[in-house]
């Protein structure tokens, strides 16, 4: 791999953890223990890995991806706890696993859909914040409910 092969990959990767850090910061705003430089390190992560398996092995790139898939997964299943009233961390732990796929797609070099996805998810987190939304989403109307 040459070294303008290498800027570009680490170029992917700086894009990856800038979504990822974007994601996070709405996961922060909203007093959550995965903010910030968690989502930022899962997307950058997810990115190399992915960036390094399609330019590397692009013959076997869907296994890449799979691993990545999968250890993220297990990394949800760490943020998401059963509590009195339910259970929580479902919301941080689903974010986690986009920022991931956000992190995937800047890593195989999707510059256009990795941005566009990266703002759907922070569009999505947010909305429940929307109170006639929320109040849609949840039994009786009722608005007090936090994941």
């Amino acid at each position: 791999m040459g070294l303008d092969e290498q800027l570009v990959l680490v170029g992917r990767v700086a894009l990856a953890a800038f979504l990822g850090y974007a994601i996070g910061v709405e996961r922060a705003y909203r007093g959550k223990d995965a903010g910030d430089r968690t989502f930022a390190l899962l997307a950058l992560g997810a990115a190399a890995f992915v960036g390094l398996g399609t330019e590397l092995y692009a013959f076997s790139a869907d296994r890449v991806i799979q691993g990545v898939a999968t250890g993220v997964g297990f990394l949800g299943a760490g943020i998401i706890f059963r509590a009195e009233g339910g259970v929580h961390g479902l919301t941080t732990a689903a974010a986690s696993w986009s920022a991931a796929a956000v992190g995937a797609m800047a890593g195989a070099g999707m510059y256009l859909a990795a941005p566009l996805v990266a703002m759907l998810t922070v569009v999505v987190l947010e909305l429940h914040q929307v109170g006639v939304l929320r109040r849609l989403g949840e039994p009786g109307g009722d608005s007090t409910r936090h994941d």
